[in-house]
């Protein structure tokens, strides 16, 4: 005959077992909602537009590494983009030194970072979504909170995202290189278009 203490250490093993498979279930569930957003930084392309009172001055910088997870259900959206911060140019060598010399300092700061936090909004698993994306844009050795509008389109297993925003680097603390002859604005237009697979973390 089974005595009550064993009785009651089956009973106790039986409902540890359910409660322990029950939080396997959910993780997995949890880590099954999770979408990895590498970015292909061969066909991401990052570019910039500044106005001055003559001409428009455009140019391009290149991505260093790219990868966001994503929980559509939440919108809680994490990673990193970073650009290489001295591949910036406009066409110009002698405009494209003072660039970097004056205003980025690139050689002290080598790197330009976006760590978005979170989505505003749903992104269709299937299809285009508008929504935006909140997070710290780290430049100058300093990073500013932003919110971005985003235009995105996801398949299977792979995804494409445009992004367009304005970076008022002289409040930001960069040195605006208007001078007597030259007068720029004082804001650069950025557009991301960004292009990469999709993954389970």
């Amino acid at each position: 005959m089974m005595s009550t203490t064993h009785r009651a250490a089956k009973t106790f093993g039986r409902k540890f077992g359910i409660v322990l498979l029950a939080l396997l279930a959910t993780g997995c569930f949890a880590s099954a909602q999770e979408n990895e957003l590498r970015l292909d930084p061969a066909h991401t392309t990052v570019g910039f537009t500044l106005g001055d009172v003559l001409h428009t001055v455009t140019g391009t910088f290149n991505l260093k590494q790219g990868s966001l997870r994503l929980e559509p259900a939440t919108g809680k959206l994490s990673g990193d983009i970073v650009v290489d911060a001295k591949s910036g140019q406009s066409g110009s060598g002698m405009r494209d030194r003072k660039m970097h010399r004056e205003v980025l300092e690139s050689d002290k700061y080598p790197e330009v970072a976006f760590r978005p936090d979170r989505v505003e909004g749903t992104v269709a698993m299937q299809g285009k979504s508008s929504v935006q994306v909140h997070g710290m844009f780290s430049i100058h050795g300093t990073s500013h909170e932003i919110n971005v509008p985003a235009q995105v389109e996801m398949a299977a297993d792979h995804w494409t995202a445009a992004l367009h925003f304005t970076i008022p680097y002289e409040k930001w603390g960069m040195k605006n290189p208007s001078n007597l002859f030259l007068k720029v604005s004082d804001s650069v237009e950025i557009d991301i278009k960004a292009t990469g697979s999709v993954g389970k973390p």
